[in-house]
């Protein structure tokens, strides 16, 4: 839990004034009363909001950007494309990562410890909605899916929509066992979630049942988890002939599967992935894949917060649907 000025003012029996001359370093107080200040500081092991004071005071001109993994391309690239946004601003932006971890998303959204920032981008896997409820109210603008009607600005994807899309093209292909790769049953799985919804909707659309043999969890979405996911499905019996990966990590890792298994793609099996990272425009063969608009995205983020940070400050919090696409590559190619 983290304290605020008023607790501190209650534990040394002061007015929050006192405090804030205190914590401030103004030397017009008494030497007992400072005294008790700093004693019960101690004892609530007290930080100042530095984020707060500097928006009381002025900007800072620097924002961060908290997500949970930089090693996982898809957020590499938005990095990129939220500090090419935020320089428009005058903007520098601070890069935080959080491992999806509660404590280390509670800091961030805290406002990255003792750091100077005007406001944050965050992409939660840990953070409820009433976890943000109950924080400072420092500008903040969130992604992905795990919090939804939460407290701040929300820029989101169609997980379902475009999961649906990316598996309705692999049926059109002809594909009839189609796979899944990526499952995942804790609260933090909220896109593998929605992406298992879309790729079941369009099961049925197609009037192809759903098979949990061809469902393959994986706690990550890394390439060697999807290596493992593949070489699991292949190992039980249940022969696909198409796959979709959660996310481009993991169809090049079911790639590498099906390569050392001696299948060929698209001839024997398709794969489809998600998220359009760079990586997979130069696989063998070349991937293809759900394309959310990354740019769109780091730009609606930067937007939203700019307007935090000025005039709509108080206005109820928005969510906005960023557009994605299919790139339809070597992997499962348009339909001839």
């Amino acid at each position: 839990m983290r304290h605020r000025l008023k607790d501190v003012a209650e534990r040394a029996g002061v007015s929050v004034k006192t405090v804030s001359n205190v914590v401030n370093g103004y030397q017009h107080v008494r030497p007992d009363t400072r005294a008790r200040v700093e004693q019960a500081i101690a004892e609530l092991n007290y930080r100042p909001n530095l984020s707060a004071r500097s928006l009381r005071k002025g900007r800072t001109g620097v924002i961060a950007l908290a997500v949970p993994e930089l090693d996982i391309p898809y957020f590499a690239e938005l990095a990129r494309h939220v500090v090419t946004a935020a320089a428009e601003h005058g903007w520098t932006v601070l890069i935080d990562q959080t491992g999806g971890g509660h404590e280390q998303e509670r800091r961030a959204a805290s406002g990255i410890g003792d750091h100077l920032i005007d406001g944050l981008i965050l992409s939660p896997l840990a953070l409820t909605a009433d976890d943000l409820a109950g924080l400072d109210g420092l500008p903040m603008v969130l992604l992905g899916e795990r919090v939804d009607h939460g407290p701040a600005d929300h820029v989101v994807v169609d997980n379902v929509a475009a999961a649906r899309q990316i598996t309705a093209h692999l049926v059109g292909l002809g594909r009839r066992r189609i796979a899944a790769i990526g499952a995942q049953r804790t609260p933090e799985g909220a896109s593998a979630r929605l992406r298992l919804a879309g790729y079941a909707a369009a099961l049925a659309d197609a009037g192809l049942g759903y098979d949990e043999r061809l469902v393959a969890p994986a706690s990550a979405w890394h390439r060697a988890d999807g290596a493992a996911a593949m070489r699991a499905l292949l190992d039980s019996g249940v022969r696909p002939d198409a796959v979709f990966c959660f996310n481009d990590t993991l169809a090049l890792g079911a790639l590498r599967a099906l390569h050392e298994a001696g299948l060929r793609v698209p001839e024997d099996v398709a794969v489809a992935g998600f998220d359009d990272i760079e990586d997979g425009r130069f696989s063998i063969p070349t991937l293809t894949t759900v394309a959310p608009d990354k740019e769109r995205i780091a730009r609606l983020a930067v937007e939203l917060l700019a307007g935090r940070l000025s005039a709509d400050r108080d206005a109820p919090p928005r969510e906005v649907v960023a557009p994605h696409r299919l790139a339809l590559r070597e992997t499962a190619p348009a339909r001839p």
